[in-house]
């Protein structure tokens, strides 16, 4: 289970353990939280007043300080898995969807023809989609798109990192993603 960190903004920062979140609270750096609590860890009791440190984690904090980079300016990494998710296991060609042990990493400019690894030359394709397209465009093969790829924005990378993302997380993440994104389906 992780934590969703974000700036004292409210900017996506990480996703976190309960016990780097914990450390976040004993520092004093949660500015504010939100979502529910998902965690309580107990300490020691205090000499003085006998009274036992505990630690209440929520699954959403805000901590102090400001990010060293624009995270607007950021290009999310790209990973098949985060392709696959971004695209719903959904072969590009077929419309079928798949496991992602039978997709795969399919480039609309075939990469012999000098075809990028970049969010927007890359879709998801069935293994046997991807075969017959070969290293042809899609419009070469006949093989028209059934969606358009596209490079996430900050909010839909936290969702594509997370497997498992809490659902009042997933709410507050959605909340800032753009209104034709396809995670608001």
């Amino acid at each position: 289970m992780k934590v969703l960190k974000l700036t004292a903004q409210g900017l996506p920062q990480s996703w976190v353990t309960l016990e780097q979140a914990a450390l976040h609270y004993a520092a004093e750096d949660v500015r504010w939280e939100a979502g529910a609590e998902i965690a309580c860890f107990r300490g020691g009791h205090n000499a003085v007043t006998g009274k036992q440190s505990v630690i209440h984690i929520n699954s959403i904090i805000g901590t102090k300080g400001m990010p060293n980079i624009n995270p607007h300016e950021l290009l999310p990494g790209l990973t098949n898995g985060k392709l696959f998710t971004r695209d719903h296991c959904v072969c590009a060609y077929c419309g079928r969807q798949f496991h992602e042990g039978d997709l795969t990493r399919e480039h609309i400019l075939p990469a012999s023809a000098g075809g990028q690894n970049t969010w927007m030359n890359l879709v998801t394709a069935c293994r046997s989609c991807n075969h017959r397209k070969g290293a042809r465009t899609p419009e070469q093969a006949r093989m028209p798109l059934l969606y358009t790829p596209y490079t996430p924005t900050l909010w839909e990378d936290f969702i594509l990192r997370n497997r498992r993302i809490l659902a009042d997380q997933m709410e507050f993440l959605v909340a800032h993603v753009p209104r034709g994104s396809r995670w608001r389906s």
